[in-house]
Parts: structure tokens; sequence; C-alpha cells
């Protein structure tokens, strides 16, 4: 299938960038690994008139783990979450997810920042930076705003993201001891297959060994990414033990809003929450105890 017609544009900084998208607002989109919009492109589900790489702005392409908080660069590619060492060390659930994403051709061209601006329920990346607390930033001509990633998702493809902004970083709180995070996913088959369902746990111990805080992120079983409130809820000021994740799992299920579709049914993905929550808060409790 062949593109439509587009005028192409490679700004060199982010101004420039900033500036292409305020003369053109919703005739333009956005493009850095292209894994996404190229397909809808081919398939005609989106003509833009104008077409903005931002592939060559270096600051997009940054990770910064000197502050309280690591500063993702949004055309970090997926391959770079997987070989950083600093990602693998503070936010292996991200890794975790980087790993799982699609088949390594797309891992090596695809960003982070694509991945959540396209707002995909399936996404790998989501539900382990929701889990981590994370935050994005926003820029346009008219200056930065940041953005908590639980305000971010408004619907399948849609974003929180205006016309004339750019999803320049993402910030993630550098995890404090005695917390941890973990991911998984499961779908009809492992690589360049669309997820079933995915769940990413994290959970912070206070000294005494209780529970001081809890997030647990469903994807697939809902238009964007969910939060498990009440099995968090659950968590809080308790003591770790299989038994208590195993409720916090139940919970999370109902929590859950599945639909029924050729890749199994809603009670399958419902049960399967159940089963994931309890095993990322597993992993998210090991590591916990492991960072010191």
């Amino acid at each position: 299938m062949l593109l439509p017609k587009f005028d192409f544009h490679e700004p060199k900084t982010l101004h420039e960038a900033c500036q292409i998208l305020a003369e053109y607002g919703t005739k333009a989109k956005l493009i850095a690994g292209g894994t996404d919009l190229m397909v809808n492109m081919k398939k005609k589900i989106l003509s833009p008139q104008q077409v903005v790489s931002i592939s060559r702005i270096a600051e997009l392409k940054k990770l910064d783990t000197s502050g309280d908080s690591i500063r993702i660069g949004a055309c970090f590619t997926v391959a770079d979450l997987i070989t950083s060492d600093a990602i693998q060390k503070h936010l292996g659930a991200l890794g975790e997810g980087a790993k799982n994403l699609g088949t390594p051709l797309i891992r090596n061209l695809a960003t982070i920042g694509g991945n959540l601006g396209s707002a995909r329920p399936a996404a790998d990346l989501p539900p382990s930076l929701m889990a981590y607390g994370a935050q994005v930033v926003l820029s346009s001509l008219s200056g930065e705003r940041t953005l908590s990633l639980d305000q971010f998702f408004l619907g399948p493809g849609f974003t929180a993201v205006k016309p004339d902004e750019i999803l320049t970083e993402i910030q993630v709180p550098a995890p404090l001891p005695r917390s941890g995070a973990g991911y998984i996913n499961i779908g009809v088959r492992k690589g360049q297959d669309c997820n079933l369902v995915n769940v990413a746990s994290f959970i912070a111990l206070d000294t005494d060994g209780t529970i001081r805080n809890a997030r647990i992120v469903m994807g697939c079983v809902g238009p964007i990414p969910l939060r498990a409130r009440s099995a968090e809820k659950m968590l809080i000021g308790q003591k770790p033990e299989s038994a208590l994740f195993s409720r916090a799992g139940a919970a999370a299920s109902s929590d859950s809003t599945p639909i029924d579709d050729f890749r199994g049914s809603a009670a399958y993905k419902r049960d399967m929450v159940g089963v994931l929550t309890r095993r990322t808060l597993d992993i998210a409790f090991h590591e916990a105890t492991q960072r010191q």
C-alpha cells in the first residue's frame, strides 16, 4: 500500500519543531520511530498533510539519572531501554516491558514517547511507568507542562497532548530503598502478537516491613491502562504475604473491565488479571527486600 502525500519536516531543535506544530496544528503528525504512524498511514487510518520528524533532536534522546527523578527523553528507543544499565538497575519493570515489546527490528526503531503517545490499551510500557508514578513533560511555544500518566490517557488512541504540544520527556521518581516493581504480560503467542493481559505492580515498604505504598496497573482490560484502586487500598498498612497478594489479585480482577474479543473471553482476561497481579506483587516484594 502506498503512503498518502505529505510534506516532510526534519527540525534540528525542539523550538523549531514546536514552531512547525504551532503553524500546522491538527494537520501535522510527529514521527520518531514510525512503527505506528507509518502503518496507520498506509492503512489510510491517518492522512496528515505534514509529517514532522523529531528523531534528530538530541535532547529528546537523553537519559538522566542524576536527580531525584530519572528523566528519559521521548526519543529514547525501546532497544536502549533494554541495554541501559541504569534502567535495569532502577526501573527493572520498565526494562521487562521493553523486552516484551514487538520484535528486535521494532524495538530498534520504536521510542518510549511513541509507545505512550499511541495510547494503545495493550501497550507494554504504560503499566510499569504508571506503577512507578511517572509523569510526562509536554512542550510547546508557550512553555512546558507536566502531567501524571494517570491523567494522560483519555481513550484508545487519544491522549491529553494538545495539537501544538510535543511529549518531550518522561520523569520517573527514583525508586527509594525498600521499594520494588514487577511486570508480566501474556499473549496468544510471544513476540509480534498483541498482549492479551499485562499487569505492573509497585510496592514500597515501611521500616517495620508493612506496605507503605502500592500501585497496580492493568493493561488490555479497559479502554486505557487501569489502576486497581481497591486492590491498592487493601495492601496499604499490611504485612506482605502470599495470602494478601492473592486477595489483592481477586480485587484487581474486580477492578478490571475486559471485553470478549478474538484473543480471549472477558472472563479469562479477568482471571489472568488476578494471576498476574499476584505474581507481579511477588516480584515487587522480592525487589523491595533487596533494595535496602
